[in-house]
């Protein structure tokens, strides 16, 4: 029986003020600095990136590397407890993915995550770093304090600039007046590595001027399915699922969710969350409420160990973060009441990670 769990001035000379707007129009995108009204922001994705035929498309992840540029970026952010994993690759570029959950008081989870492109040389040729909800208890904005150690391993001077120029953004975010209604601030600069886009939406995008891919991998055949093949048995465990075109399932008599990203009908990541109820040892909400044929959204071969997985999980109440016959996989807790052989437990599980500049992310 399905039962619900809870989610928890002064004016100038004219002559001076012609040479100002022509020094600005000059130097402008060396200078760019504070709160400014960029023309428009960097496109997310680039624009054609993915308008390609596969080439050499491998969707199976591994840890991120450990040496190179790859291991250099991420080799900070590992130490400060993210995870980071090649998550997807093809012939001119690998693309990498990062993420760390932090808790807050009410032990609700705020992920942030980090991508970076490299190209066939090694190079970094693209990295985002999106803005992310903060929890109260944190003070630094989070952006730059993953952004500064990353680009400094690679780019030594580039780091301190990016965590000044967000710093000075924020501080002139906080003290300005007269914005427009609908305006989003945004500020940028460029050195001689990359150009450099932040704003409070989307974080900071770098696009490295020295290399440029083509083609970005968008694989994701090894792990998932299609949406059109899933979708019958997610509506025989009870989701109100309308596909095509809604990638937004809800399964109101547990509070469950099911939401995916798509490239056509190819499934390329997945979230759905899916509670715990253990009495007297026995799992009283199963798998199968809610997944009557199993998680059909998945390969045959990597179906059943990410099944074991989550399961390992649901019985113990415990989160996991890594990668699981080649997939990524992500599962946070949040625990209720235990007991010697209780528990209530709720799960937010993602499969799979979205191709890179994509949201959600």
């Amino acid at each position: 029986m399905s039962r619900p769990f809870p989610t928890t001035t002064r004016r100038r000379p004219a002559i001076r003020t012609i040479i100002v707007a022509i020094v600005i129009m000059i130097l402008g995108p060396l200078i760019l600095t504070g709160c400014t009204r960029s023309a428009e922001p960097p496109a997310l994705p680039p624009a054609g990136v993915y308008d390609h035929d596969g080439s050499g498309e491998d969707s199976q992840a591994v840890p991120a590397p450990t040496d190179g540029t790859a291991g250099a970026l991420t080799r900070p952010l590992r130490e400060a407890g993210w995870f980071c994993a090649q998550v997807r690759a093809d012939a001119d570029s690998r693309a990498l993915w990062c993420r760390i959950g932090r808790r807050d008081e009410a032990d609700t989870v705020h992920p942030q995550v980090a991508q970076f492109l490299l190209d066939r040389d090694d190079r970094l040729a693209w990295a985002w770093f999106p803005y992310t909800e903060q929890p109260v208890n944190q003070q630094d904005n989070q952006v730059a304090a993953a952004a500064a150690p990353a680009l400094t391993a690679i780019w030594p001077d580039a780091g301190d600039r990016a965590r000044q120029e967000i710093d000075d953004f924020d501080r002139d975010l906080l003290t300005r007046t007269g914005r427009q209604s609908g305006e989003i601030p945004r500020t940028g600069w460029r050195d001689t590595h990359a150009d450099y886009s932040y704003d409070g939406l989307n974080g900071l995008v770098v696009t490295a001027r020295d290399t440029s891919v083509r083609r970005w991998p968008f694989g994701s055949e090894h792990y998932a399915t299609t949406m059109s093949s899933a979708v019958d048995d997610l509506l025989a465990g009870g989701y109100d699922c309308f596909y095509p075109p809604q990638q937004n399932c809800n399964r109101p008599q547990s509070n469950g969710y099911f939401r995916v990203t798509l490239r056509g009908d190819q499934i390329v990541s997945a979230q759905f969350g899916i509670g715990s109820l253990i009495e007297s040892g026995r799992q009283r909400h199963l798998l199968s409420e809610e997944f009557p044929h199993g998680l059909t959204f998945l390969t045959e071969a990597v179906r059943r160990p990410v099944t074991e997985r989550i399961e390992q999980s649901r019985r113990s109440g415990t989160g996991f973060t890594g990668i699981v016959a080649g997939t990524i996989v992500i599962i946070d807790a949040r625990r209720g009441s235990v007991g010697k052989d209780d528990l209530v437990a709720y799960f937010d599980i993602q499969i799979g990670a979205p191709l890179t500049a994509t949201l959600p992310v």
